[in-house]
């Protein structure tokens, strides 16, 4: 962002190994999770910085992450012309012979992005979440402010504290009080003792301010070296951290229904109900908002076919679908061809996935290139799919990419 306005640099942390979604993660990073049929889970994070016009912008990697890094070079071309530029940058031992220790130590040993861009600000989200968010809103309030750093929360209910890092503001509401990373019992908020401020994983720092908390952390042999456990509780002692309240964010084109949505789908569970979301009459959360649009790979195909009394309802069916089953509240990704005979409900298909004649496939996730043979069931018999399949708290049926159905 620069044109008269201040300049920023844009770091996307990707390095995430994503355990708790696997079998999906087993081959790819999990920023690299085909998402909604045609998406990649870093797709939502570069259309919000790219749409609130952060244009450079480093995407730090690390686990499995070729599938990652082709997505992003084939994908993110920025204008060259410009200046503006979406990479890939690869963990590189700048530091020693080492791995990237957490989120704060990547930053750390990526600093040399921050000095050769010389930005005012750093902003530094996530890359595994499911949202839409204007940047420069966050922003305004952060330059406004002074602060060294903003973090971006959520309310969410105080019972779901474990799994985040929680925020506990000021009483003037700005200004963070405490950050407890992923507590069993914190205190709710004033106005709603019941919930409590959820950190999305989204900050804005002043380069200053980031440059000087990484360096005290580094010197730290007691951290953890995470942004969430170590950086933001280190500037909160030092009353540096103020929050933003994502509720006061909007987007062009929002709808009612689906402004302020934001999903961690860290977990298998999640991941499923995300999708669920999609495909109600009124969704959740809007695919088809042109206003705000999330941008993707464009592939080369034809459009979904439908043959032989195939038909689909409540569902999203992807471009080079060949469907001549019965589909229903679902989400296909490209090349998903479905038998006659064949039936899939409440289930989210990635590239590739072939269900054969008769069939039968009930809550469950397939990766791509999963072939299920004439007759065969998931979804139908629990204890046989426990012992075939991965399967998650809530009963979602999960297969790894290419695995083979009995």
């Amino acid at each position: 962002m620069r044109r008269g306005g201040p300049s920023v640099l844009g770091i996307v942390l990707a390095g995430g190994e994503g355990k708790r979604l696997m079998p999906l993660t087993a081959d790819r990073a999990k920023p690299a999770v085909t998402f909604g049929g045609t998406y990649r889970l870093v797709d939502f994070v570069l259309s919000n910085l790219v749409n609130g016009d952060i244009l450079r912008i480093c995407v730090l990697t690390q686990y499995k992450s070729h599938s990652l890094d082709r997505h992003i070079t084939t994908t993110w071309r920025m204008s060259s012309l410009l200046g503006n530029y979406v990479t890939p940058v690869p963990a590189q031992q700048r530091l020693g012979p080492r791995w990237y220790l957490g989120s704060a130590d990547a930053l750390l040993q990526s600093l040399n992005l921050v000095h050769d861009e010389a930005p005012e600000y750093v902003v530094v989200f996530g890359a595994d979440h499911v949202y839409r968010m204007d940047p420069r809103q966050m922003l305004a309030q952060h330059i406004e402010s002074g602060a060294g750093v903003t973090v971006a929360g959520i309310r969410v209910p105080r019972a779901e504290s474990s799994q985040f890092g929680v925020i506990t503001p000021g009483s003037d509401g700005l200004t963070v009080e405490s950050f407890l990373e992923k507590p069993a019992d914190p205190p709710g908020l004033a106005d709603d003792p019941e919930t409590v401020f959820a950190s999305m994983g989204n900050y804005i720092f002043t380069t200053k301010a980031l440059i000087e908390s990484l360096q005290r952390d580094a010197e730290d042999e007691n951290s953890v070296h995470d942004m969430g456990g170590s950086i933001l509780p280190q500037l909160t002692d030092r009353g540096e951290a103020h929050l933003y309240d994502f509720s006061a964010n909007h987007v062009p084109g929002e709808t009612n229904r689906d402004r302020g949505y934001w999903r961690d789908v860290g977990t298998l569970d999640a991941y499923y109900d995300a999708h669920m979301d999609l495909i109600a009459e009124r969704p959740a959360f809007n695919l088809y908002n042109r206003q705000w649009p999330v941008y993707t790979h464009s592939y080369q195909l034809s459009p979904a076919r439908f043959n032989a009394g195939g038909m689909a309802s409540e569902s999203i069916i992807s471009a080079g679908c060949l469907i001549r089953g019965q589909v229903t509240r679902s989400i296909l990704s490209p090349g998903v061809r479905v038998d006659p005979g064949a039936v899939v409900q409440g289930s989210v298909l990635h590239d590739n996935v072939h269900i054969g004649r008769g069939a039968v496939v009930r809550g469950a996730v397939l990766d791509k290139n999963v072939e299920v043979p004439p007759g065969a069931t998931i979804g139908v018999n629990p204890e046989r799919d426990a012992e075939l399949y991965t399967v998650s708290k809530g009963g979602v049926i999960a297969l790894g990419k290419g695995q083979v159905v009995p």
